[in-house]
């Protein structure tokens, strides 16, 4: 086995455990978390029979909080990143979870958790449903699939698409000019 293989078996193994650990982290927490590029959507379970008016919600910019009136919240505390209150709403379903949907105020941004006490989950490793990057307008997604391109070639410890396209140039101009000796270049 080269040190190539024997390296990318460790890794392979590394990241394994890390996703062991951060799903047992996960599924700790007293909620379900999804989010895209733009939004961050929760499932919060409450005792089966709960109606809305024994529920105390509360969606602030920086903050939230869900529980039971007259208990302890089932979450509170600081969000990692900033939402837009207004465009944020939360609903009760079959009278057992609260779902609550908070805007993203950078809508270029995963978030690594959602409150900031709670533990942080790898955005390297986020892969967005396809349907949900073909809704991204062209530019858009050009930015969001060179980023997870960049991200995934730093993890590799591969050049980034810049590191690439400098690289070409480099190629090019070496290729047009054979007289010049390039032996000492560096690529920064």
């Amino acid at each position: 086995m080269s040190d190539d293989e024997h390296d990318n078996k460790e890794q392979e193994a590394r990241d394994r455990a890390d996703r062991e650990r951060e799903q047992k982290e996960q599924a700790a927490l007293p909620y379900r978390w999804a989010q895209e590029l733009g939004e961050v959507d929760i499932t919060v379970p409450v005792p089966k029979g709960t109606r809305g008016r024994d529920l105390l919600v509360a969606i602030q910019k920086t903050k939230l909080s869900v529980g039971l009136k007259g208990k302890e919240p089932i979450i509170a505390g600081d969000l990692c990143k900033e939402i837009k209150v207004e465009e944020s709403t939360w609903t009760l379903e079959d009278q057992q979870s609260v779902l609550i949907h908070l805007e993203k105020v950078n809508k270029q941004e995963w978030w690594e958790n959602v409150l900031q006490h709670h533990p942080k989950i790898d955005t390297r490793k986020i892969q967005p449903e396809n349907s949900k990057l073909s809704d991204l307008d062209g530019e858009t997604r050009g930015l969001v699939e060179k980023m997870m391109f960049d991200n995934q070639q730093r993890h590799l410890g591969k050049p980034t698409s810049d590191e690439l396209k400098k690289m070409e140039a480099l190629k090019k101009f070496q290729a047009a000019h054979p007289e010049l000796d390039f032996s000492k270049a560096k690529i920064s």
